[in-house]
C-alpha cells in the first residue's frame, strides 16, 4: 500500500483509528461528577435497604420494620418539592451535595438512635436526602447538553447509580446482622464522600423564560428501590398551586387511570418482600445476610443487562405484553417462595433465592413496559403522565412496607410472600381485563383511543 510503513497491513491505521475511537465516545459521555450518584446508589440504593431492616429486627420487630422502610419510601414524595425549588433556585449543586449529606446524617444517626420514632425521622431523612439529590441529577445534563447527547450520558449517569447499588448491596452481606452499626458507619461515609465528589458538578445559570423539563421517557435502570433513582425523580408531579387538583385530574383519563391501578397493585404487592427482604431470607428460609445481599446483587446485576432486550422485545411484542410477561413471571417466583416458607427439607434457602432471581429478573421488562406505556397512554403528554406514574410508584412502596410489617407481625413473614403473589396477580388482573373490554369495544373510535388501546392491549 503506497505510503503505508514496511509490515503494515493494509487499512490497519484505520481499524486502530476506530477502535480508539469506540473508546473515547463512552469516554466523552462520562463526567467526574457521576461518581456522586454511584456512591449514593451504594449508600442508599444497596447497603440501606438490608442495613436497615436487619439493624431494626435487633430491637423490634416487623411491624417496626415495616414503618422504617415505609418512611424511606415515603421521603421520595418530597420530590416534587425539591424540583420546584430547583427549577426556581437554580442551585442544582447545592442541592445534590445537602441531598448527600442528609443521608450520610441520618445513616449515622440511624446506628445511634434505638427508638422507632427516632428510626423513622431517620429514614425519612434519608429518603427525603436521596429524592433532593437525584431529582437534579438528570437536569445537569439536559441543561448543559444538547438534545443528541442526552441519551448517551443519561444512560452512563443511570450505569453509575445502578452499578453502585449492585456494590452497595454485595458488601452489604460482609456486615450481617452483628455488624449492622459498622455498616452503617460505611454507609454514611460513602454518602460523605458523595457530597464531597458533588463538588464536581458544573453550576448552571439562569434560565430565560419558565422552567419546563422535556420528557425523558427513558427506563431507570436499577433495582426496585426507588427513594434515589434520577430517572425516578426527574419527571415532576402536574400539581401547581394555580392549576391544583385540576390539573392533576387533567393529567389521568379512565385509560390510564386503569393502567396505573393495576401498576400500583403490583408495585405495592412486590414491595412487601423487598422491604423485609434479609429478614425474611434468615427467618423464614435460614439464609444468613452474608449470602442473601450478595444474591441480591447478583440479581440486580443481571437485571442490569436485561434493559436493552427488555427494550427490543418491548419494541417487536408490544410493551403491554413485556408488562404481563414480567408480572406472570413474578406471580409465580413469589408463589414459590411462599410455598417454599413452608417445606421443611434443608437447603430450601437456594430455590428460594432462585425465585427471588426470577422477581428481580423480571423489574427489567416490567421497568421497560411500564415506562413506554405510561408514555403513550399519559393524556396531557410524557412529561406530566411520568410524574404521576412515578409519584404512584412512591405510595404503593410505602403502602407494600406498611403492610408487609403488619401482617409480618401479626402473621409471620412468609406473609410478605403472599401479598407479593397477591398483590401482582391483582395488577395483572387489571391489565389483563382492559384487554378484554378492548375486543369487546371493538376498534371505534378516535385516533388517540386506538393507539391507547393498543399500548395497554398489546
Amino acid at each position: 500500500m503506497p505510503g503505508s510503513p514496511p509490515g503494515t497491513p493494509a487499512g490497519r491505521p484505520d481499524r486502530v483509528a476506530r477502535l480508539v475511537e469506540r473508546v473515547r465516545t463512552p469516554a466523552k459521555s462520562i463526567e467526574r461528577w457521576y461518581a456522586a450518584y454511584g456512591l449514593l446508589g451504594a449508600a442508599l440504593g444497596g447497603l440501606a435497604p438490608i442495613l436497615l431492616p436487619l439493624d431494626v429486627s435487633r430491637r423490634g420487630g416487623a411491624t417496626e420494620i415495616g414503618l422504617v422502610m415505609a418512611a424511606l419510601n415515603l421521603g421520595g414524595l418530597t420530590a416534587p418539592a425539591w424540583g420546584a425549588l430547583a427549577d426556581r433556585s437554580r442551585r442544582y449543586r447545592t442541592l445534590l451535595i445537602s441531598g448527600m449529606a442528609c443521608n450520610a446524617v441520618g445513616l449515622v444517626g440511624f446506628a445511634l438512635v434505638r427508638t422507632t420514632g427516632g428510626w423513622f425521622a431517620l429514614a425519612l431523612l434519608q429518603g427525603a436526602g436521596g429524592a433532593a439529590a437525584a431529582t437534579v441529577a438528570n437536569l445537569f445534563v439536559v441543561e448543559r447538553h444538547p438534545r443528541a447527547e442526552w441519551d448517551a450520558r443519561i444512560g452512563w449517569l443511570q450505569t453509575f447509580f445502578g452499578g453502585g447499588q449492585v456494590l452497595g448491596l454485595a458488601i452489604a452481606g460482609a456486615f450481617g446482622q452483628a455488624l449492622t452499626r459498622p455498616g452503617l458507619a460505611v454507609a454514611a461515609a460513602l454518602a460523605g464522600v458523595g457530597a464531597l465528589a458533588g463538588l464536581l458538578a458544573p453550576s448552571v445559570g439562569r434560565a430565560v423564560g419558565p422552567a419546563v423539563r422535556p420528557a425523558l421517557p427513558r427506563p431507570p435502570r436499577r433495582a426496585e428501590w426507588p427513594p434515589a433513582s434520577p430517572q425516578h425523580h426527574y419527571h415532576r408531579l402536574p400539581l401547581s398551586a394555580r392549576g391544583g387538583w385540576r390539573e392533576l385530574r387533567g393529567a389521568i383519563d379512565a385509560r390510564f387511570g386503569r393502567f396505573l391501578l393495576g401498576w400500583s397493585l403490583a408495585y405495592a404487592g412486590s414491595a412487601a418482600v423487598f422491604a423485609v427482604y434479609p429478614v425474611l431470607m434468615r427467618q423464614v428460609y435460614g439464609v444468613a445476610p452474608g449470602l442473601s445481599s450478595p444474591a441480591f446483587a447478583l440479581a440486580a446485576g443481571l437485571g442490569l443487562l436485561l434493559y436493552s432486550p427488555a427494550g427490543a422485545w418491548s419494541g417487536r411484542a408490544g410493551a403491554s405484553r413485556v408488562v404481563k410477561l414480567g408480572l406472570a413471571g413474578r406471580v409465580l417466583a413469589f408463589g414459590a417462595m411462599y410455598v417454599l416458607g413452608f417445606a421443611a427439607f434443608g437447603g430450601r434457602g437456594w430455590p428460594a433465592m432462585a425465585a427471588f432471581l426470577v422477581v428481580v429478573l423480571c423489574w427489567s421488562l416490567i421497568s421497560v413496559g411500564g415506562t413506554a406505556l405510561t408514555a403513550r397512554l399519559a393524556p396531557s403528554g410524557e412529561g406530566a403522565g411520568m410524574g404521576v406514574f412515578n409519584a404512584s410508584t412512591s405510595l404503593s412502596g410505602v403502602l407494600g412496607a406498611v403492610l408487609a410489617g403488619w401482617a409480618g407481625g401479626r402473621f409471620g413473614y412468609n406473609t410478605a410472600s403472599a401479598i407479593a403473589m397477591a398483590g401482582v396477580a391483582a395488577g395483572l388482573a387489571v391489565l389483563l381485563l382492559e384487554r378484554g373490554e378492548r375486543a369487546r369495544g371493538g376498534d371505534a373510535g378516535s385516533g388517540r383511543q386506538s393507539s391507547s388501546n393498543e399500548a395497554i392491549g398489546g
